[in-house]
């Protein structure tokens, strides 16, 4: 695990120095492969999480009178928490699954070689538009599942309890800070930019054949969904307690 971390960091360095010669087209094909694509599965997720955790304090929260909390609560919970890290790991299944096994595709069928023959860097031409791309567009794929979080909330609260979405709406104000937001988009461009540089890393360590293109994109998903819990771990330590 060290080892392949210190492998990012390589890998990241090239990247930045790459950055002047990246074209603006590739970054925006890589954008709508990795956020506009995954964008459906990631407010799907965003509106069901949301419409459980509603189910799940609605009742108890209208028990001991506090149903004007509801609104408030869901919202900072999907803010805070739930949108940018499902939204990142639905993208990281699904986006960076197909990043690994791109990269690790061409490792194995020596286009990689032939890219060092032409004396063009594999790692700036492979790495950078998709890091660039994920950490610019990620955090618009959460605000929009925030939106739709919030929104299935109330639509929940509404139905099982027949909380009057005014009501829901004026506690979700109340509790939102705007700090909130900053900093689930934070950990938006934090997130894709690693789900970015694990999974291609992952499938430029790739040797052998097609199976272990396989065998690298499920250790890619794997890497990539410990390495985005590490680090929400962290931003959280560092904004909300220290």
């Amino acid at each position: 695990m060290i080892e392949f971390l210190g492998l990012c960091v390589e890998n990241l360095i090239k990247s930045i120095k790459y950055l002047s010669r990246v074209r603006f087209s590739s970054i925006l094909t890589q954008a709508a492969s990795i956020s506009y694509d995954s964008l459906p599965i990631s407010l799907i997720i965003a509106f069901i999480a949301a419409a459980v955790i509603a189910i799940q304090v609605s009742k108890q929260f209208l028990m001991s009178g506090a149903e004007t909390y509801i609104g408030g609560t869901i919202a900072i919970v999907m803010i805070r928490e739930i949108a940018p890290g499902f939204a990142a790991l639905a993208i990281g299944a699904r986006a960076g699954t197909a990043i690994s096994a791109e990269i690790a595709n061409m490792q194995v069928t020596s286009q990689v070689d032939a890219m060092k023959t032409l004396k063009v860097d594999p790692v700036g031409y492979y790495f950078t538009p998709r890091i660039l791309a994920a950490a610019l567009t990620v955090p618009m794929v959460v605000l929009l599942a925030e939106f739709v979080g919030v929104a299935g909330g109330m639509f929940v609260s509404n139905l099982t309890i027949d909380l009057h979405p005014a009501r829901y709406m004026h506690s979700a104000w109340l509790w939102t800070s705007t700090k909130d937001i900053y900093i689930s988009l934070l950990k938006g461009a934090i997130f894709g930019a690693l789900i970015a540089l694990v999974c291609a890393t992952q499938g430029y360590k790739t040797q052998g054949g097609a199976k272990d293109v396989g065998i690298s994109t499920t250790k890619a998903a794997i890497l990539s969904t410990v390495f985005l819990l590490a680090a929400d771990f962290f931003i959280n330590l560092v904004f909300y307690i220290i």
